[in-house]
């Protein structure tokens, strides 16, 4: 399972390997001060926007890599049966937002929030 995890400066999207498969891509990196918000979105789906160009997206089940929307792009990395943690990031970064099903998105929330200082 994807974990989010502050790592000097940046907080940085680590995938397990059968994520990084589907993804396509092993982590995503970004600066903290590029966080302009942190949200759980119950529902996984809800937290999607777009459509995905890159990865694996099993509608219902899984979403796994990059989705395009008409603003930019957000990076993905929920499954249905779990809470979305949404970071959302401001300009000037290769996603809009980070979509991710993580084992505690309240704490990981609060967690990231203290970090990022907001």
């Amino acid at each position: 399972m994807a974990v989010l995890v502050v790592d000097g400066q940046d907080l940085v999207l680590r995938l397990s390997l059968p994520e990084r498969l589907a993804a396509r891509r092993a982590e995503v990196r970004v600066p903290l001060l590029a966080v302009r918000g942190i949200s759980v979105e119950r529902s996984a789906w809800r937290a999607l926007r777009g459509v995905p160009v890159s990865g694996t997206s099993v509608p219902g089940w899984i979403s796994l890599g990059v989705r395009r929307f008409p603003v930019g792009q957000d990076f993905a990395a929920v499954r249905a049966s779990r809470p979305a943690l949404c970071v959302d990031l401001g300009r000037g970064t290769e996603f809009a937002r980070l979509a991710v099903s993580v084992r505690d998105p309240d704490a990981t929330a609060v967690a990231l929030r203290s970090a990022a200082g907001l």
